[in-house]
């Protein structure tokens, strides 16, 4: 059964079973490959994405879920030619990757968060921020977040 959504904009078909996690849909039937599989079990937030403006774990949403619904990967927070968003500079201004395995779910969750509260808190990045680093670069995305906070361009290239 074919599942109709929208991928960064663009008008897709999924042709797995409805079971299927989003996320391996992203990887294997559309080829982007960033976002990133961690653990399986939505705990880690490595595969975050953005469905109707919402953060979600897309290894945890099957694709029957997002029938007719609008999905923004970390491949569709830029521009078309490639400009990156504020947030996105201010990744690489403070030097946030370290491995950058979880980052692109790291820059995700922020988008959202960003989007939803365009001047957080420490205590509200804290809260919003759950998705795991093992390198331990939280201060750094703190200082990314807070560098672009009230920025309404921040989160759009």
């Amino acid at each position: 059964m074919a599942i109709e959504a929208k991928v960064n904009g663009k008008p897709v078909s999924f042709e797995g079973e409805t079971d299927t996690p989003l996320l391996w849909a992203i990887r294997e039937e559309l080829g982007m490959t960033g976002t990133k599989f961690g653990c399986g079990i939505a705990a880690c937030g490595a595969c975050s994405v953005h469905i109707d403006g919402q953060i979600a774990r897309s290894c945890s949403v099957p694709i029957s879920d997002v029938a007719g619904k609008s999905i923004t990967t970390i491949e569709g927070l830029a521009a078309a030619d490639g400009k990156l968003t504020a947030l996105q500079a201010a990744w690489i201004a403070h030097q946030v990757p370290q491995c950058g395995y979880c980052q692109s779910g790291q820059i995700m969750a922020a988008a959202a968060l960003l989007a939803a509260t365009p001047k957080p808190s420490d205590a509200q990045i804290d809260a919003a921020m759950t998705n795991i680093c093992r390198c331990g670069t939280y201060p750094r995305i703190r200082a990314a977040i807070h560098d672009v906070a009230g920025n309404a361009a921040a989160v759009q290239a």
